[in-house]
């Protein structure tokens, strides 16, 4: 047979079935991202976030889950966590904050990204985490479901992680804009349209209850809203004229339709353009 078809063959083959993903080096970088086809951890050396004093609104949710961090860090219980609510309240933001705050302690703690779509393979990446020396948050954003969702069941696995138990060294933080992590409308209909109506939607829902904390995240009053703009404008060197930042911050938040933190950011992020400030 010619050399040429025989590896073309043997190329399919490893398309097929890849060889194993090596050992990744964890001390390449604070933070990782989980990719699939081919399966690999790609090293962050920069993670794209804020720092834990510029989250202005969010105490209590702030506190709570830089505790729950620190024990884990050091070795010690902690709870998986549910950040849930208002979008662009902070949930992500917090946990990249929280994380760069304990870090600084304790090095060997990790950032491991996993999006919603890739949790079918997440037996394997706990695999790779359970065989190194570090301590790792594995870290899932914007996490829903909907009715015809299977991906659920392989988020079981990070929460209870079947017959081997969840592995010592990973804890699972996740946000979502649901507290159920599924649509109430979807929750309405299958115990309606259901023989058994509690059967029908309690494996979904008790999902949510097996995360040991829930970090709920509200909208913000127009005092917060603005006194997050003025702790950006402190941070970086900025001494607008209070009476016209209030008028205009308040101005974007009504064109918007909306106050959050994101939007705060937004105003923020033009405020500074037009001061002739980088954010870096």
């Amino acid at each position: 047979m010619d050399e040429s078809v025989l590896n073309r063959i043997a190329e399919a083959l490893e398309r097929m079935s890849p060889a194993p993903l090596a050992a990744p080096d964890f001390t390449a970088a604070p933070a990782f991202v989980w990719h699939v086809a081919p399966e690999r951890l790609e090293p962050v050396e920069q993670v794209n976030r804020v720092d834990l004093d510029l989250l202005v609104g969010i105490n209590r949710s702030r506190d709570t889950l830089l505790e729950n961090t620190g024990r884990f860090a050091a070795g010690f219980a902690a709870n998986n966590a549910l950040l849930w609510g208002s979008r662009g309240m902070g949930k992500s933001s917090l946990v990249k904050a929280v994380h760069a705050t304990v870090s600084k302690d304790h090095p060997e703690l990790k950032l491991v990204e996993l999006q919603r779509e890739d949790l079918p393979s997440v037996g394997r990446l706990l695999n790779h985490l359970r065989a190194a020396p570090q301590r790792f948050i594995l870290f899932c954003d914007d996490l829903s479901f909907s009715h015809d969702d299977q991906h659920y069941k392989s988020l079981k696995a990070v929460l209870d992680g079947g017959i081997e138990g969840r592995p010592e060294n990973v804890v699972f933080y996740a946000t979502s804009n649901r507290r159920h992590l599924m649509p109430r409308d979807m929750i309405e209909n299958e115990r309606s349209s259901a023989i058994n109506p509690s059967e029908a939607v309690e494996e979904k829902v008790s999902l949510s209850d097996r995360f040991g904390l829930w970090l709920g995240f509200h909208p913000c009053s127009q005092d917060e809203y603005l006194a997050m703009i003025d702790r950006y404008c402190a941070a970086y060197g900025i001494a607008p004229d209070p009476d016209s930042l209030r008028a205009d911050a308040i101005e974007w938040q009504a064109t918007r339709g909306a106050r959050s933190g994101r939007v705060a950011w937004q105003f923020f992020t033009d405020l500074a353009g037009r001061h002739g400030v980088s954010l870096t």
